[in-house]
């Protein structure tokens, strides 16, 4: 008798191990990726809207953080909000990297395209801005630099400065996989793009790489997949979305190829900002990240909205872009897909 209750009592005990065994795996389980809405904003988890206008990300250790661009409704600069995510979809609010009391020239300025490398021979974060006078006109053409040895700490201005004398407008920056680092400016009023080498320490121009003559594009971003760069960039109609359109190269001095189209004629009401790698266990996939303006709709420039898109590569050296009404990411897996 007593053995038989024994065997019944162990019977009894696997069935509800049995039982918890999948509740506690469901509850450990990660939750499916939530779409995001394009032509709408992000909220953050204090229930404000992101601010991530213009901006830029960079991935440390297990977060994302997204840098942007916080303007007054007269367009002056405010602060450069940084966020943080592991998911790209849920954000929160981490710090004002700079504000306007960061330094007497920002008191009364125009900021934008925020820029944000790691250099790990220093090991400071580098923040790489277009500076210009406001109100307008935008007359003063500079890049301005910010340093931090945190990612979302308190950023000390650096200052200044027109690169090699040239009038720079829209810009980014580059960090290729040798540690080398590159800005990217519009120069000559618009008209053309110059690759500049930076300094070891990323806080100045070390030498002119080349010049992309009277090509007439802004907004740039560079990224760099199977050993070969691709620069996206968008037309210059100021806040009105144009066509983008990108070149290839295999070495960042050139030759670049042509440019070809991205998307259709007005990068579905956007302009990019930048172009994400989203790497995960099973793939790496490229995010296009755009801004869709408020302005052309009355709007101001803490109205503007996003479009986020999955690119796509039918070649080495050709890339694609459709459109679709919402985008999932799953940045464990690295897997991006859109659906109508």
């Amino acid at each position: 008798m007593g053995r038989a209750l024994h065997a019944v009592l162990r019977l009894v005990v696997a069935m509800w191990i049995g039982f918890l065994l999948p509740l506690s795996a469901a509850g450990t389980a990660q939750a499916a990726p939530v779409p995001f809405s394009n032509g709408t904003q992000f909220i953050n988890t204090a229930g404000d809207a992101v601010h991530g206008h213009g901006g830029s990300m960079i991935k440390v250790g297990g977060y994302y953080y997204w840098f942007g661009e916080n303007t007054y409704p007269n367009s002056q600069f405010a602060s450069i909000p940084v966020y943080r995510s592991t998911d790209l979809r849920t954000w929160e609010f981490r710090n004002s990297a700079l504000r306007q009391a960061s330094a007497p020239e920002l008191q009364n300025a125009g900021v934008w395209r925020p820029r944000i490398i790691y250099n790990a021979r220093t090991q400071q974060y580098v923040l790489f801005l277009r500076k210009e006078n406001h109100p307008s006109p935008m007359t003063e053409n500079k890049v301005a630099i910010a340093t931090s040895p945190t990612v979302d700490g308190n950023y000390t201005y650096r200052g200044s400065f027109r690169p090699m004398g040239y009038r720079s407008f829209d810009m980014t920056v580059f960090r290729d996989t040798d540690g080398q680092a590159y800005l990217l400016s519009t120069t000559n009023g618009q008209k053309d793009l110059t690759i500049f080498r930076l300094t070891s320490d990323y806080l100045g121009i070390a030498a002119r790489v080349t010049t992309l003559h009277n090509v007439r594009r802004e907004a740039q971003s560079v990224f760099k997949r199977n050993g070969v760069y691709f620069l996206v960039s968008s037309g210059t109609t100021g806040w009105n979305p144009n066509q983008q359109k990108y070149a290839t190269a295999t070495n960042i001095a050139g030759p670049w190829s042509s440019m070809a189209n991205l998307g259709d004629s007005t990068a579905y009401g956007s302009q990019v900002t930048s172009v994400l790698p989203v790497r995960g266990s099973r793939t790496t996939s490229y995010l296009y990240l755009g801004d869709r303006w408020a302005q052309p709709r009355g709007g101001t420039h803490n109205d503007s909205t996003y479009v986020w898109l999955p690119l796509r590569f039918p070649s080495d050296r050709s890339l694609t872009m459709a459109w679709h009404a919402k985008v999932t990411i799953n940045a464990d897996t690295g897997v991006v897909w859109g659906t109508s």
